[in-house]
């Protein structure tokens, strides 16, 4: 088979088959981007609004690259890791920022709360509550607020919510590849803080990771966001 040039190839893992339809909808958002970017320039990115959101859980476990420690290669007491109780109880952290103040709502829901439009709309009085204490001329200018299409982002409360406001929503189809930073630097460095903790679950120990990661983000990220 060598010879002839054939060999046997493992399949490619992707997230998801997309149809020609979803092709066609990423294609159409990602034209309307660059005609606003076009059109308005650095103004159209200072008044986007980006959230996004993920599960944190109260104790998470520690990982092995966590683990490790600068240690000489002969030393006889070489770092130990003990199994740890994984947490089922989970919070919900919620972040809004822009480009020019940084974080400008980071929330924390109690575990064991659905996760529905009325409470993503008690989230989003919460976030004018903020630009109007923060950037207060954007809500007079308007601003466009960029999340993914969760069900609690489309249904028919938050629409009617995020008309009254007078907000402009940013397209994100289904599928489509997520655009937010926080991903892959805001809610790995809040993980990766809440493993290293060794607090155990109790009744009050969100509250405690919420005021603690808070704390965190004040003094350690916000000023990267920023810059």
């Amino acid at each position: 088979m060598d010879r002839l040039g054939y060999h046997k190839f493992c399949a490619w893992w992707v997230p998801k088959q997309l149809t020609d339809f979803h092709k066609t909808q990423r294609m159409g958002s990602v034209l309307t981007f660059l005609q606003c970017y076009w059109e308005e320039g650095g103004e159209f990115l200072d008044r986007t609004v980006s959230g996004d959101e993920t599960w944190v859980q109260i104790v998470n476990a520690e990982t092995k690259e966590q683990s490790k420690q600068w240690m000489h290669k002969h030393s006889p007491n070489k770092p130990k890791k003990f199994k740890r109780t994984m947490s089922n109880k989970k919070m919900m952290a919620t972040a809004f920022w822009d480009d020019r103040e940084g974080i400008l709502l980071m929330q924390f829901t109690a575990p064991g709360t659905t996760i529905t439009s009325e409470v993503y709309c008690e989230t989003l009085n919460k976030l004018r509550r903020s630009i109007q204490n923060k950037q207060h001329g954007m809500l007079t200018k308007g601003f466009v607020l960029l999340h993914n299409n969760m069900q609690t982002h489309t249904a028919t409360h938050t629409n009617a919510l995020i008309s009254l406001f007078n907000w402009e929503i940013f397209d994100h189809p289904s599928y489509s590849t997520d655009p937010m930073p926080s991903d892959y630097h805001l809610f790995i460095k809040m993980k990766v803080w809440l493993a290293t903790s060794t607090s155990t679950p109790t009744k009050s120990s969100w509250m405690e990771s919420t005021t603690g990661c808070t704390t965190w983000q004040h003094h350690s990220l916000t000023r990267g966001y920023k810059n």
